[in-house]
């Protein structure tokens, strides 16, 4: 295996949006590819056409371009090993079905469903479990129980299935990269259908084969695909492969932040987090899911939250650019229980990296959320919000005083702290500000102290009644900040305002 070039393989299903459990275990095949200096392949798993969602494929694409997620070989950028999406490889998987048949180590089935269903309720109702297996599959109607004559009259009518022909009392050995050694008895494992009636091979034949023929040395995939893992290693062997079976590394389930079981767009809806890296719309439905690009996230933040979802780097170092991602990753410190979603860790991440932007740069996403407004100015209530947000539209949300004069006041404030002489402290306040100069948030500052001392008054009652004047909030950041960036005239124009609105609501509250 080590004198073979590192090939890992991100292979999703086209049946809706990626979820971020699958964009992690993208993630992690190409770190380990970037890492051994090998490529990273999307191959696109559409041989189930009953879940075919339109948009799926290019929503994938759009996606982990977002995150920087690099393919090195794909339906969109062709390579050597193509087709890409195994619907345009149906011709590959029927040699090795056939191979399997006449090597005795697959059979043709032609039990119906009504007549499978009927074996299960006898089973039900012997109060046993019913498994097509080493042990039933001679009761059943399949080409190791009829006559060859039959068989024949069966396959010509073309109502047939492909089941792989499991051995019994065998113990099948997996060395995973992230578990160990896992060991399973053939005799626990049911005859899968490999190949189907429509002339598609199911997941479990077209990910060996196309994996076989791709060189993919290593298999990193989620948990769930765990249980099909002995399935895969036994078709390497019956397909004459067992020499280029690759390693096999199960990543932890992603886990729902409270309670138990996996993570779900339903947990996301219900506590208000995206469970999708971009936006998706129903083709069907029109319903509309959020994602974390829309959300406000920055998508190295959102790499980072993923990468942190069942990796640990062993040290204490929590911000990892991509590169150090890269040379940090190994399958040695992914961790075996499932990795739990926190969102408030995500938040978290972001407002890391939105700390670390420039404000030119934050200035410039904010401007798109206030198109038409000054940079120069957008620079500056970047400077003053940054610390107190974890997402660039929060400076347009919490701080939208900055871009209009405020319409609404906050009415617990109001009540509890615009106090008789509030009107009149404002009211000298501004004439005080009339009279000055310069209008620098340092010579604002030292004149209200001054006012302040001067008057023998609470420093906490004069700064409310102004900040209720210019903002309509009960806090912010320093309120001479704000007035140096709203400018003299401005913020002036609020005091007189506000004083007759505040009072006026006053008296109804």
């Amino acid at each position: 295996m080590s004198e073979r070039k590192t090939r890992v393989r991100y292979a999703p299903s086209p049946t809706g949006p990626q979820h971020v459990g699958g964009v992690r275990t993208a993630l992690f095949n190409y770190l380990f590819a970037k890492q051994n200096g090998g490529d990273f392949i999307l191959r696109i798993e559409d041989t189930d056409q009953t879940r075919f969602v339109e948009g799926a494929e290019k929503y994938l694409l759009e996606s982990m371009e977002w995150a920087g997620i690099q393919f090195d070989e794909g339906p969109h950028l062709g390579g050597s090993f193509g087709p890409y999406r195994q619907s345009e490889r149906k011709e590959v998987y029927k040699k090795y079905a056939d191979q399997l048949i006449e090597e005795g180590w697959a059979y043709y089935a032609f039990d119906s469903s009504e007549e499978l269903e009927e074996k299960r309720k006898q089973a039900e109702a012997e109060k046993r479990n019913f498994k097509y297996d080493a042990y039933s599959r001679e009761d059943m109607k399949n080409s190791l129980s009829l006559s060859d004559a039959e068989v024949e009259k069966l396959l010509d009518a073309g109502n047939y299935v492909i089941r792989f022909k499991m051995p019994a009392e065998q113990n099948i050995i997996l060395n995973d990269q992230v578990r160990g050694e896992v060991i399973i008895n053939s005799s626990e494992l049911d005859d899968k259908i490999i190949f189907k009636s429509d002339g598609l091979p199911t997941y479990h034949l077209a990910n060996v084969v196309d994996d076989y023929l791709m060189e993919i040395t290593h298999v990193i995939r989620g948990e769930e695909w765990l249980p099909s893992a002995p399935l895969h290693v036994m078709l390497y062997k019956a397909l004459g492969w067992e020499k280029e079976t690759p390693l096999f590394a199960h990543l932890p389930l992603l886990l729902k932040p409270t309670g138990k079981g996996k993570l779900s767009k339903r947990d996301g809806d219900a506590m208000g987090f995206p469970v999708f890296p971009l936006e998706w719309q129903d083709p069907k439905s029109g319903e509309i899911s959020s994602g974390y690009k829309e959300s406000g996230y920055f998508p190295e933040a959102f790499l980072n939250i993923l990468a942190f979802l069942g990796w640990n780097p062993g040290t204490e170092q929590e911000l990892f650019s991509k590169e150090e991602l890269i040379q940090e990753f190994s399958l040695k410190r992914i961790i075996k229980s499932g990795a739990k979603f926190d969102p408030e860790k995500a938040r978290w991440f972001n407002q890391q990296y939105l700390w670390k932007k420039s404000n030119q740069e934050l200035a410039n996403i904010l401007a798109s959320f206030k198109p038409g407004t000054d940079k120069k100015y957008l620079e500056q209530v970047v400077a003053v919000m940054k610390e107190r947000v974890q997402f660039v539209h929060e400076m347009a949300e919490e701080g939208s005083y900055f871009f209009e004069a405020p319409v609404a006041f906050d009415q617990k404030a109001v009540k509890k702290k615009w106090k008789e002489n509030s009107k009149e402290i404002v009211d000298n306040l501004k004439s005080v500000f009339e009279s000055l100069d310069s209008f620098e948030s340092s010579t604002i500052e030292s004149t209200f102290k001054a006012y302040v001392e001067e008057n023998e008054l609470g420093f906490g009652v004069a700064m409310i009644g102004l900040r209720l004047c210019l903002t309509g909030k009960s806090g912010g950041p320093s309120l001479f900040e704000i007035m140096e960036i709203l400018g003299k005239k401005e913020s002036l124009d609020r005091l007189s305002i506000g004083v007759e609105k505040i009072e006026a609501l006053k008296a109804t509250v």
